[in-house]
This record gives structure tokens, sequence and C-alpha cells, in this order.
């Protein structure tokens, strides 16, 4: 159900998805599994890619798409596709990185939480100089259960001494709403409808859309409202922990 007009949410930290929200690495993830898949005698379907790679783990995604190979094939074709993926040049989403920079120019607490490994992380955000961006960085070998579970969101929080209820989090794919609102985090969607029916708050098509309003020295307080204010979300300066 969506939050009536005017609603306004009040966090203490922000925690990004990588793929989709970030970095603009639909294409590179899609043409990565669809290349390999047929290298290996299978044709991946477009429902197919939406639901099996998307806001996945990789051992998530080479098992539902091989679900008779060997676990050793399925490693062998994972480690295939990996290697696409951290070697591809990314394209910010547009208007991620302005808003990351000011948030952490901010002193916002800000976080990662993705389904990918450090390698891709660091020729994705290395590239874009988002390294530093980051104060914690959950990845796919942190957590024993990827999205759509809540682990990477909780980690995520733990690690920026916030509870979930405080947190802002940008999602892009449903499996990964889900794993950010039954962490009990307030989200954001990056993408259509589908998002705001799994959970989001408000979806918006990319981070140029959202009003920015405020500083941190005024009144604490840096607003972010969607095009048609329905909802707003305020950072505000809270005790660690919240």
């Amino acid at each position: 159900m969506q939050p009536q007009a005017g609603t306004r949410y009040e966090v203490e930290a922000v925690v990004f998805d990588m793929d989709g929200v970030l970095i603009d690495s639909r294409p590179v993830i899609e043409e990565a599994w669809r290349s390999v898949a047929r290298r290996h005698g299978r044709v991946l379907a477009d429902p197919e890619v939406e639901e099996y790679v998307h806001g996945r783990t990789g051992d998530q995604t080479v098992r539902l798409i091989f679900p008779d190979h060997s676990d050793a094939d399925r490693k062998s074709i994972w480690a295939e596709v990996d290697t696409v993926e951290e070697e591809a040049p990314y394209r910010a989403v547009p208007g991620a990185d302005g808003l990351a920079t000011r948030l952490r120019d901010a002193g916002v607490p800000v976080g990662l939480a993705t389904s990918s490994w450090t390698r891709k992380i660091d020729n994705a955000l290395g590239g874009l100089g988002l390294l530093d961006v980051f104060r914690v960085r959950v990845t796919r070998d942190d957590v024993e259960r990827g999205k759509p579970h809540p682990d990477p969101y909780l980690a995520a929080c733990r690690g920026l001494g916030i509870r979930p209820q405080r947190a802002l989090v940008f999602e892009d794919s449903v499996s990964g709403v889900r794993s950010a609102v039954t962490a009990g985090a307030v989200c954001v969607g990056i993408g259509g409808p589908a998002l705001v029916e799994a959970g989001a708050v408000v979806a918006v098509a990319d981070f140029t859309a959202l009003v920015v309003g405020g500083t941190a020295e005024e009144a604490g307080t840096i607003t972010l409202t969607d095009p048609d204010g329905r909802v707003t979300v305020a950072l505000v300066r809270g005790p660690v922990g919240g």
C-alpha cells in the first residue's frame, strides 16, 4: 500500500545497493549472463533474466539457470560471468554519484549492501571516484543469505551503528526491495511501479528525479522528496545506535 501524500520519514543513514542504483550495470550483467549461458547451451528469455539474474547473488542465479549441472560446472560458469563483470566499464546512474558524495560531505553515514564482490566493486566504484563514500561495505561474501533475505541490510545497519528502521535504502530490484523492507528499513525504489508493489515507499526513475533540500548545517537535516511530493525522507542527525 502506498503511503498517503505528504508522508514524512526520518532516518539517520543511507544504504545504497550498487548494481542498477549507483552504476548502470544492467546491460553489462544481462549480456554477461546471456553470453555465458549461450556458450553452455542455454538461451535466456527476458522473463528469466529479470527473475533469475537481477537482485540475486551469482550463486543463486547459476543454480536457477543450470539446475541440472554439477556444483563444479556451475562454479566454472559463474567464474566466467564474474570475469566479464569485473573488467567492464560502468557509468553512474544519473544523479547517483552527486547524491552519494553530497551525503558523505554532509556527514551522513553511508553504507553499501550489494550482491557484487570486492574486485567488481573496486573496478566499478573506483572508476567513478566513489570508493571513499562508504563507511561500511557488505558484499556477497559477507553474508550467508543474500537478497531477498534481510541479512545484507541488517549487516550494513549493524556496521553503521543504527537500527534498520532509521535507515533509508535505495534499491532497483524486487528482490532487493524485499530484503530492505524485511530488514525494517525505509526503501526508495530506483525503477518502476513493481518496486512499490514489493514494498518501496515510492519509486523514481533515477536520482535526478529527487528534490534535494536543506543541508546538514540547516537544522541538521537533508530532505529528499519525490517529484509528486508524496514522500519526503529527512536525514537527521541522531545518536549513534539510533
